[in-house]
């Protein structure tokens, strides 16, 4: 797949809020400072997009920037959508509290949620609020991918160490992984997997 238009649709705070137009969505969310805003942008490289040449998602130096959920429509026929990360953000508990409510109420209520890519940091050992974050949905039974952003980061060997290291550990809370995704926002890599994934699950939802 190629995405060749890309624009931005809306920002909502509640399930209702959502695009009138229903159409299969492609959703990403993780830990904040995890790189989300950056792969977006990435998959969209090359898109026209209607953003008077500015990026689609906004990025920043400063975690929990994104505090709504944004709808993007790709290509006139799928939604990407840019969800609020989870753990630590510069915001009150009660606005954290808030953002959780809003991301539970999307992912559970969402008919046309296709499938949520959900976001490591390679980087890293495996954290507790990513394990939290993943066990629930599972739990819940949402169609989910993992994506390790920031591969560029580390050097071949110690790039498969640590995902190595980190699938071994959730391999002790499920039988078989969903697929997974090795991406770079910098270099570009793993940006064509991750769009045949999206094209593959729209046959299927289609």
């Amino acid at each position: 797949m190629k995405i060749e238009k890309a624009a931005f649709c809306r920002s909502s705070v509640t399930l209702s809020g959502k695009p009138e137009k229903r159409l299969p969505e492609f959703a990403f969310i993780g830990r904040s400072n995890v790189g989300k805003s950056s792969l977006i942008n990435m998959l969209c490289t090359g898109a026209y997009k209607e953003t008077k040449g500015k990026e689609l998602a906004r990025t920043s130096a400063s975690p929990g920037k994104t505090i709504a959920i944004n709808h993007f429509i790709i290509n006139d026929n799928w939604y990407l959508v840019d969800m609020p990360g989870y753990g630590y953000a510069r915001l009150s508990q009660k606005q954290r509290g808030e953002l959780s409510k809003m991301n539970n109420q999307f992912l559970n209520g969402s008919k046309e949620l296709a499938n949520l890519f959900v976001l490591i940091d390679s980087r890293h050992s495996l954290q507790a609020i990513d394990l939290d974050f993943l066990k629930s949905v599972g739990r819940a039974g949402i169609p989910f991918s993992i994506v390790f952003t920031k591969c560029d980061k580390l050097g071949k060997n110690a790039l498969k160490n640590s995902i190595a290291s980190i699938k071994e550990e959730l391999l002790n809370y499920w039988e078989e992984l969903p697929p997974c995704f090795v991406t770079s926002a910098q270099n570009g890599e793993g940006k064509e997997e991750l769009l045949n994934y999206i094209s593959k699950v729209l046959k299927l939802v289609e």
